[in-house]
């Protein structure tokens, strides 16, 4: 048994790290692979697969996964900035190798093949994209003479740029989000917030005019005669065919027609065999895990560590929105994950990441800990 006068390594970490966080976390990756299991063999099917392809392959990277959240949960904050360098460097550089040698798929250079591994980078370079924003940002905080807000700005544009030649304009908007949200909790003035919003709403008229498939999307959103609407309706209809109790384990229809019920509508399956109620109780671990990181990041005194912790809880919670967002009809149809729960090694350990180094930053301090375990322990 571990008492807090033991001065051992995992003694340490048992009695700093946010173990009530960490089971939601973890409790959400055996919510995706049972999902996988219930979404995933009919669309296997369709393309000629074992029925059961996806779901070994989610429980194949499930375990890579809970390696690096539990990892990454001993380290140091220094040690976590580190990661988060290495993380955000490293998959500017794939997304490069990417853009210039990935494979086109579905119009887009997202991928790379590293040996048998199809490879997402930019899922890799969002958790190191907020440790790397945050540090800046924070430093500026204690040293004014060092341009930590431009060299943030510089590697942000740099990263939203890469995004776009992708192109992936779902990840850009989550970016930006993430940023602008970032951005107001580190308190920038608001003339630059607004010129900021302003920038955004440019970029948005710009994509909408010079993409023909961003406009479209939109235009089917506004006026569903406008175009093909067929995965949204067939999602939207799952979840009216799943009432309160849903149909049961493996009775739902939606998945034997959208071509994306493992991953992107992986929400809209959960809706129809498991019912409005567990729906509502997965966004409320979603929102749990959200408003647990925003609590400690509002109680710890560190700049860095509140504003990389808080980043880390509106990317993650602000990715969680748009999935579900689009499975409801409420946004523009757009391929985004529902973190931990659809199918999809690179966002499954790219979330692993970034809810560990989560950890990593929320731990309590050493000091604490050190104090409490001189005090005497009552037989």
């Amino acid at each position: 048994m571990l008492g807090r006068s033991d001065r051992g390594l995992l003694a340490q970490w048992w009695f700093t790290v946010d173990r009530v966080l960490m089971s939601a976390v973890l409790l959400l990756m055996a919510a995706g692979v049972l999902i996988s299991m219930a979404a995933s063999p009919p669309v296997a099917e369709r393309i000629g697969l074992d029925s059961f392809h996806f779901f070994k392959s989610q429980l194949l990277y499930l375990l890579p996964a809970v390696m690096v959240l539990v990892t990454l949960s001993f380290f140091t904050p220094k040690q976590a900035r580190r990661t988060g360098f290495a993380l955000f460097f490293g998959g500017l550089a794939l997304m490069v190798a990417a853009v210039l040698w990935g494979p086109e798929i579905k119009g887009a250079h997202r991928w790379i093949y590293i040996g048998p591994i199809n490879l997402q980078p930019s899922e890799l370079a969002k958790p190191g994209f907020v440790i790397i924003a945050a540090w800046f940002l924070a430093e500026h905080t204690k040293r004014p003479d060092m341009p930590g807000q431009v060299i943030a700005g510089l590697l942000s544009l740099v990263f939203i740029g890469l995004l776009v030649i992708q192109p992936d304009f779902g990840q850009t908007a989550l970016v930006v989000l993430t940023l602008g949200s970032m951005l107001l909790i580190y308190g920038i003035p608001w003339i630059v917030v607004m010129g900021l919003a302003g920038l955004v709403s440019v970029g948005i008229l710009a994509s909408y005019l010079l993409v023909p498939h961003v406009a479209s999307r939109i235009d089917r959103f506004l006026n569903p005669d406008k175009g093909d609407t067929f995965q949204v309706d067939t999602a939207t209809q799952a979840f009216h065919n799943g009432g309160f109790m849903g149909t049961g384990p493996g009775g739902g229809e939606a998945k034997l027609v959208l071509p994306d019920a493992h991953t992107d509508f992986a929400f809209a399956v959960v809706g129809e065999e498991f019912g409005f109620i567990a729906c509502v109780l997965l966004m409320l671990l979603f929102a749990f895990v959200v408003l647990r990181l925003l609590q400690r990041a509002k109680e710890e005194p560190d700049p860095f560590r509140a504003l990389a912790a808080s980043g880390l809880a509106i990317i993650f919670g602000f990715q969680a929105v748009i999935n579900m967002g689009v499975n409801v009809s409420l946004l523009p149809a757009k391929g985004m994950t529902l973190p931990f729960i659809s199918y999809g090694g690179s966002s499954l350990i790219g979330m692993a990441f970034a809810m560990g180094l989560a950890l990593a930053l929320g731990r309590r301090r050493a000091g604490i800990v050190s104090s409490v375990a001189l005090q005497p322990v009552a037989a």
